[in-house]
């Protein structure tokens, strides 16, 4: 997978990691551009743009993939009331 990410600047964890926020939560491309530059990384928004065009339908894909299915059990340990 790391060779379609060859002709790209940034390494491919960055990508992929910009990708991810912006199709696993309700971020706009401009939040997730400031995300990076608190920790340090310079890239605009039409840089994650682009990359999202690109690889998004796979992770979208993927994330789908591992969402709670209709017929999924879930079971509740203990719930404990405050009041």
């Amino acid at each position: 997978m790391s060779s379609i990410y060859k002709k790209y600047r940034f390494p491919r964890e960055i990508i992929s990691h910009c990708v991810w926020l912006y199709h696993r939560f309700t971020l706009s491309l401009r939040e997730i551009e400031l995300l990076m530059a608190t920790r340090g990384i310079e890239v605009t928004y039409e840089t994650i743009r682009t990359w999202c065009t690109r690889f998004g339908p796979e992770y979208a894909r993927r994330l789908r993939r591992h969402q709670p299915q209709a017929g999924d059990k879930w079971h509740l340990d203990e719930v404990v009331n405050g009041l």
